[in-house]
C-alpha cells in the first residue's frame, strides 16, 4: 500500500488554512498538518476593524475555524501555539517549538510556508507607550477594544493612510474619537492618482476627521504626537498602520530565493526555488497580473487563491497561478473608493503609452431618491484602448462598477469593450446607460480621437483660449478658471462670433459632459483646434489650477 504524502503547512489564516483545506480534497488520503503560532490558526483578520467599531458585535463570529472544526470537516491536524523554527531541505524536515519550550522535528513530503506579514514599527520616541497600538491579529483587536472600553479617550492618531489605517481611523470615528490621518505622503492611500486622492481627502475633511500630510512624526508622547516641523496634535490612543514586512526570516535560513519585492519567490505553481516547497499570502513573491513584473500584493484575496493552487499542487495537482491586480476597496465614512490594476505611476513605470478619463455620474437613475455621485478614472493604453486600470470613488455603487473594472481588464478587454458591456438596470440599482458605459463613452472619445481632450493633471493653459460653458449661477456659486470666458452652452450657437480662430479654445463646465457637447459643436462650426477639459471645473481645482472665487467671495 502506498504511504500517504505528508503535507505540512507553517501558519494559518488565509493562505494556509485555504492551503490545507484544497489539499485535502485533491487528495483525501494524505496527511495533513497545519502548526500555527499564534492562539488561532483561522480567523477573519479583515473584519477586525469592523469589531473595534462596534459594527460586528460578536467576537466569536471572527473565528472562522477551531482545530476541532477543522478535524471534524477535512481531518486535517491544526496545532495552534506552534511555531516552525527550522527547515532541513535535505532531510525534509522541520523542526517545532511547542507551547512549553520543546522542539520536535517533522519529516513532510510538501511544506507550505503561509506566515504573513508583521506591521513595522518604526523606531520612534515614545513607540513603546501604552497607549501606541498595532493591529494584525485577534490579540491586537482585542488589546486595543480594551483600551477603547476602560480608557475612554478622545483623541486617536493614526500613523499611515492606507486602507488599514483609514479603516482603523473610521472606527475610531465611529466610537466617538477626533481623528487624525497622518501620512508621510502628499495624500492618503497611495495607490490613488493624487487628483482622485485629493477628492477623496476633501470629502472627508472635517472638525473631528482631520488629515495630516506630509508630515513626519518624531515623538510619541503620553498625550501629543509631534512632528518633524515642531507641531502637535493631541492623541490618547495612537495606531501605527505604516505597512508591514513579509516574514521571510525561516524561508531565508533555509537557502530559499528571497524575490526583489522582499517575498520568497515563487513560479506560477507558487512553487519557491525549491519544488518541495510552496509559499503563499503576504510573504510569497508572485507576478502581477497585467505587467507580469514581479510583485508581493498583502491582500486576503489573493492570499486564499495562492493558498488553493498550493495546497492543490502540493497534492499533486497542476495548476497555475495567473498573479493579481491588486484589486482593492475601503469604505471611509460616508465614501467608498475601489482601485483595481495600474494607476498612472506604475503604467508609467512600466513603459505603457497611456491616457486617462475621468467621468462623473449618479449611482443610479437620477430620479429614482437616493443616488449619489460616482467617479470613475480610467487608465487605457493609447493606441489600442486597452485598459490598464480603474479607480473609483462614491458613497454607494462602488463595489460592483469596481469589480466590472477589474473582469474587464482580466479579460483583457479595451475601453471600447465598456461602452457596449449590458449591465443590469433598473432606476433603484443604476441606469441605462451605467457609470462604466458612461466611462467607456468617454475614454473611447479620447482614444477614437472623436474630441481632443487635456488633462488636469498635465494642462498649463498659457496661450489658451478657456471657454466655460457653464449657466452664469453656477459661476455665482463656484467661481470660474483664471481667464475663462463665459457663453452658456444654451447660447453657444449664437455667440461663436465672439471665438477666436488662431488659438486652441479649451472647453469646460462643471463635471464635464457640457464642455463635451461644445466641444463637438464647435469643431461641426469650423473650429478646428478645439479641446474638452478632462473632469471640467471639479477636477480643475483638484489639480490646483488657479481659479477666480465666486464674486461674492472674491
Amino acid at each position: 500500500m502506498k504511504t500517504p504524502r505528508k503535507i505540512i503547512v507553517v501558519g494559518g489564516v488565509a493562505g494556509g488554512a485555504s492551503a490545507a483545506a484544497k489539499a485535502r480534497r485533491v487528495d483525501e488520503q494524505a496527511e495533513i498538518h497545519i502548526f500555527e503560532r499564534g492562539p488561532y490558526i483561522s480567523f477573519a483578520n479583515c473584519g477586525l476593524p469592523y469589531f473595534i467599531a462596534g459594527e460586528i458585535k460578536d467576537r466569536e463570529k471572527l473565528i472562522i475555524l477551531t482545530p476541532e472544526a477543522l478535524w471534524a470537516r477535512s481531518r486535517i491536524h491544526a496545532h495552534v501555539n506552534h511555531e516552525v523554527v527550522s527547515i532541513d531541505r535535505q532531510a525534509k524536515s522541520v523542526v517545532i517549538k511547542g507551547p512549553d519550550g520543546s522542539e520536535q522535528e517533522w519529516s513532510y513530503d510538501k511544506l507550505i510556508l503561509s506566515q504573513g506579514a508583521r506591521a513595522i514599527v518604526p523606531p520612534i520616541s515614545g513607540v513603546q507607550l501604552p497607549h501606541v497600538f498595532t493591529l494584525r491579529d485577534i490579540p491586537d483587536m482585542d488589546r486595543i477594544a480594551q483600551f477603547l472600553n476602560e480608557r475612554q479617550p478622545r483623541h486617536a492618531v493614526v500613523i499611515g493612510g492606507g486602507f488599514i489605517g483609514l479603516e482603523m481611523a473610521e472606527a475610531f470615528h465611529h466610537r466617538g474619537l477626533r481623528v487624525t490621518v497622518v501620512e508621510r505622503g502628499p495624500h492618503p492611500l497611495p495607490l490613488l492618482d493624487s487628483d482622485m486622492a485629493r477628492h477623496l481627502q476633501n470629502e472627508l475633511q472635517t472638525a473631528d476627521f482631520n488629515f495630516k500630510c506630509s508630515a513626519e512624526t518624531t515623538a510619541f508622547n503620553p498625550s501629543t504626537v509631534t512632528f518633524a516641523d515642531g507641531s502637535e496634535v493631541p492623541a490618547d490612543l495612537v495606531l501605527l498602520s505604516v505597512g508591514v514586512k513579509a516574514e521571510v526570516e525561516l524561508a531565508k535560513a533555509a537557502g530559499l530565493e528571497i524575490g526583489v519585492t522582499g517575498g520568497v519567490k515563487t513560479n506560477g505553481r507558487m512553487e519557491s526555488s525549491d519544488p518541495d516547497i510552496y509559499a503563499v499570502g503576504d510573504a510569497a513573491e508572485t507576478i502581477h497580473a497585467l505587467t507580469g513584473a514581479r510583485a508581493r500584493i498583502a491582500l486576503a484575496g489573493p492570499a486564499n487563491r495562492q493558498g488553493r493552487i498550493a495546497g492543490a499542487n502540493a497534492a499533486g495537482s497542476k495548476l497555475i497561478y495567473p498573479g493579481a491586480l491588486g484589486t482593492s476597496i475601503v469604505r471611509v465614512l460616508h465614501t467608498t473608493i475601489g482601485f483595481t490594476g495600474l494607476n498612472t505611476a506604475q503604467a508609467a513605470k512600466a513603459g505603457f503609452t497611456f491616457f486617462t478619463s475621468l467621468t462623473r455620474d449618479n449611482s443610479h437613475a437620477h430620479y429614482y431618491p437616493g443616488a449619489k455621485p460616482i467617479m470613475i478614472k480610467v487608465v487605457a493604453e493609447e493606441g489600442t484602448g486597452r485598459l490598464l486600470g480603474a479607480q473609483v470613488l462614491g458613497e454607494i455603487g462602488v463595489d460592483k462598477r469596481i469589480d466590472v473594472l477589474a473582469t474587464a481588464i482580466a479579460g483583457k478587454m479595451s475601453v471600447f469593450d465598456l461602452e457596449n458591456l449590458d449591465l443590469a438596470y433598473s432606476p433603484p440599482f443604476g441606469s441605462a446607460n451605467d457609470p462604466v458605459n458612461i466611462a467607456g463613452f468617454v475614454a473611447s472619445h479620447i482614444a477614437r480621437g472623436d474630441i481632443n481632450t487635456v488633462s488636469p493633471e498635465k494642462w498649463l493653459p498659457n496661450g489658451d483660449f478657456v471657454l466655460d460653458v457653464r449657466d452664469p449661477d453656477e459661476l455665482e456659486q463656484f467661481g470660474k478658471l483664471d481667464g475663462a470666458t463665459n457663453i452658456p452652452l444654451s447660447q453657444l450657437r449664437a455667440a461663436t462670433d465672439r471665438l477666436p480662430q488662431d488659438r486652441r479654445i479649451v472647453t469646460y463646465c462643471q463635471k464635464g459632459l457640457r464642455g463635451y457637447h461644445a466641444a463637438c459643436l464647435l469643431r461641426g462650426s469650423g473650429f478646428e483646434d478645439v479641446a474638452n477639459l478632462q473632469g471640467g471645473f471639479l477636477q480643475a481645482k483638484l489639480n490646483n489650477i488657479p481659479c477666480e472665487a465666486p464674486p461674492g467671495l472674491g
